[in-house]
């Protein structure tokens, strides 16, 4: 069991990020505390959130039913309820892109692949995501080159997958794209797997792979 006083300081840290609209803290709250699984990030981080609701997130993640509960090392859940407990549903995931300039990755991802900004944080930016539809990619500033030469392009070291449902929308994604002038590590192709695919090039050198039904 971690120090209290240290656990303490965990939870005046996730206070200040909600305060400061730290987006990644919003997936934790809505994991650990009840109230707030309904809400998406942005709701949250524009709710109330007080340092007992930042307490009871610690306790939560750390198998109490809350911060009372915890100082006195009483489990809240009885073995039998965690043993009849729900199995945990993971409901999204969203790969992150390595880029080098956010703004400009933002740019490319709106006007060419038409995605919507999602978030945009720091200031200058270092982090955000854009969404299209059920797709989200988190964009991650980093300054210095992740991968060595052109390992990317010759191993087709994919960053993220994106699936349609049907071989119209897969076809007509890839004309759109073409028409938008982005540019194509691999153009739409039928694999022997029965899918139908492309990749595209990002200005950072991500590959996202887009994928669909042959037929």
């Amino acid at each position: 069991m971690p120090n209290l006083e240290n656990l303490k300081k965990q939870a005046k840290q996730y206070l200040r990020w909600h305060r400061e609209r730290y987006y990644p803290v919003a997936a934790q709250i809505r994991a650990a505390l009840p109230r707030f699984q309904h809400l998406d990030d942005t709701q949250i981080l524009e709710s109330s959130f007080k340092l007992n609701d930042a307490q009871e997130l610690v306790a939560r993640q750390l198998g109490f039913e809350g911060w009372q509960a915890l100082k006195s090392g009483a489990h809240a859940m009885t073995t039998q309820s965690r043993l009849t407990a729900p199995r945990p549903i993971l409901s999204s995931a969203s790969a992150q892109l390595f880029v080098s300039d956010i703004k400009a990755s933002c740019g490319f991802f709106t006007d060419k692949l038409g995605f919507a900004i999602d978030f945009v944080y720091g200031d200058p930016p270092f982090y955000g995501a854009v969404i299209r539809d059920k797709a989200q990619l988190a964009l991650r500033l980093v300054c210095e080159p992740v991968f060595v030469d052109d390992i990317r392009q010759r191993e087709h070291l994919l960053s993220a997958s994106i699936t349609v449902d049907t071989a119209s929308e897969i076809k007509r994604l890839f004309l759109d794209f073409q028409a938008a002038g982005v540019d194509f590590h691999q153009t739409l192709k039928k694999e022997p797997w029965g899918a139908r695919n492309f990749i595209v090039l990002d200005p950072d050198g991500n590959l996202i792979l887009f994928a669909g039904p042959a037929d």
